[in-house]
């Protein structure tokens, strides 16, 4: 892997978004919209309570979509095959993909972020910034997931069809709707190795404690680790026929 190539390939990706506003309206737009319905619909207590925890899956479920289908989309157009037909290696493919979707992710958390707190009146009793710290991570962690279940769809469908098995179990489990220690003990297991949980954890921290908390820290810690693993997973994972 060489970083000359690695950015190369990150150039090519992020120029080929930039000729895409569907993509990007989604990307940007789309999450903010959500959050801005969210506000609406409920009253200021409840949407302190509930925009946090959303704040940290609304970008993960938006990045874990258009990273999967972008990039499967490459793979069956042939560009993934004439990349790997060239001296570039699978990491600089898997990675300059990550660089190229982690920066939209972290301008799409930034975004959504200062549209929750600046638009929204959003309050919590930690730091916004740790709020928005959290949304790039588990944005990242959308983009490495994506990358990752990418490699097992052959078409664009499939590609989405792996959200509602990859994503929605996690959503339910995550401690969103019930507390991760209220659930059965099975379940509760499940939802350690969950990165969804983490992401929850890390904002209801962050919503309820003024201080950055040990557990915020290691929850923390979790997902980019989680994140970067994914990352290794897809550059292993990455195969030059997948049609």
């Amino acid at each position: 892997m060489t970083p000359a190539r690695t950015l190369a390939t990150a150039r090519r990706v992020l120029l080929q978004l930039r000729h895409d506003p569907r993509t990007l309206a989604m990307l940007l737009v789309v999450p903010v919209v959500l959050m801005g319905l969210l506000a609406w619909i409920l009253t200021d207590a409840e949407f302190d309570f509930w925009a946090p925890p959303l704040l940290g899956i609304f970008p993960l479920l938006v990045m874990f979509l258009v990273t999967s289908v972008a990039t499967l989309r490459e793979r069956t157009g042939g560009t993934l095959e004439r990349l790997l037909s060239m001296p570039t290696g699978k990491g600089d493919i898997i990675f300059g993909y990550a660089l190229a979707f982690g920066t939209v992710a972290v301008v799409q958390a930034v975004v959504v972020s200062a549209a929750a707190f600046g638009l929204f009146g959003l309050q919590v009793a930690g730091s916004p910034g740790l709020v928005g710290l959290v949304a790039v991570i588990d944005a990242l962690l959308g983009t490495a997931l994506g990358l990752f279940v990418s490699a097992f769809a052959r078409t664009e469908f499939q590609a989405v069809q792996f959200m509602p098995l990859v994503l929605i179990p996690q959503i339910l489990l995550c401690g969103l709707l019930v507390p991760t220690d209220e659930l059965p003990a099975v379940l509760r297991w499940v939802s350690v190795v969950l990165p969804m949980t983490y992401a929850v954890e890390a904002m209801q921290q962050v919503l309820h404690s003024v201080t950055t908390t040990s557990a915020f820290r290691l929850d923390v810690a979790v997902l980019t680790l989680i994140a970067v693993g994914l990352l290794g997973l897809g550059a292993v994972t990455l195969r030059r026929r997948t049609a």
